[in-house]
């Protein structure tokens, strides 16, 4: 049996110098994950369903339903995708739109997902002066008015936070203190707490909390439940999860995705 392919084998965004086009991609047809590539087009991804994690300009990046992620032009990037996903990918032409150089998470209105699934409909070269280029123009000046998400975790390049990154990404349950990693990598817990608030802006557990917070977004919109995901992140209770979820994100689990799909629909 035949291994699914990834999603960049899917087509070539720079094959056209079109100001925008997009694609729906259902993850049942693709692999998971996402390898390190990069474009000449930036890069919006939004989650129809499930939910996607990327990283990318050292961070990592959680995309839940109606949030999307902007990669600029020439960023190196990958990802993994729940496997009930469904992802929209705009891709943009640089210099055609007022959105940002770097990285971000953007809220996506009703309206914008709406066009960007009109232009789905739309093959890579529709005509520059038609309705698909006029459409293209309106999406993009309202996708430059969203606000800004906080779906991201700095991670830093520096190999004493990888390593404790990539750890507690394989392992979110591992309840480990500062001073217990600062022993595992080698650090005072002084030099570990500078290191950490120098690299990333966070402090150990306000990094920490984070990192569980992007899991928690990822496992529930793939549809687990709310005690799983309490369990794998090493919570005593499911109150305390759902405390730490609410004071993040202004809402419980259940609220906060319920929203989402009143919004959506």
């Amino acid at each position: 049996m035949l291994s699914p392919q990834p999603a960049i084998a899917a087509f070539d965004p720079d094959a056209t110098d079109r100001p925008a086009i997009a694609r729906n991609l259902d993850f049942a047809d693709y692999a998971a994950e996402v390898p390190a590539h990069v474009h000449r087009k930036g890069q919006m991804i939004l989650a129809l369903h499930g939910a996607v994690t990327c990283t990318a300009d050292d961070q990592l990046w959680i995309v839940p339903p109606n949030c999307g992620v902007w990669i600029p032009g020439g960023t190196p990037h990958s990802a993994r995708a729940t496997l009930n996903a469904r992802l929209s990918y705009l891709f943009v032409e640089p210099g055609v739109a007022s959105l940002p150089d770097h990285c971000c998470a953007l809220s996506i209105s009703p309206m914008i997902r709406a066009m960007i699934d009109r232009l789905t409909e739309e093959g890579a070269s529709y005509p520059p002066d038609g309705h698909a280029a006029r459409l293209a123009r309106v999406l993009l000046d309202e996708l430059a008015e969203m606000p800004h998400e906080r779906f991201n975790l700095p991670v830093s390049t520096n190999p004493k936070i990888r390593t404790i990154a990539d750890a507690l990404t394989s392992n979110p349950s591992d309840r480990a203190t500062q001073a217990e990693w600062a022993k595992r990598v080698a650090l005072g817990e002084r030099s570990l707490s500078r290191l950490m608030i120098r690299e990333t802006g966070l402090t150990f557990g306000r990094w920490r909390q984070q990192l569980h917070l992007i899991i928690a977004l990822r496992e529930l919109a793939g549809g687990a439940s709310v005690q799983g995901v309490a369990a794998d992140l090493g919570y005593e209770s499911v109150n305390a999860f759902i405390t730490m979820f609410q004071k993040a994100l202004g809402s419980t689990p259940a609220r906060f995705f319920a929203g989402r799909r009143q919004n959506r629909a």
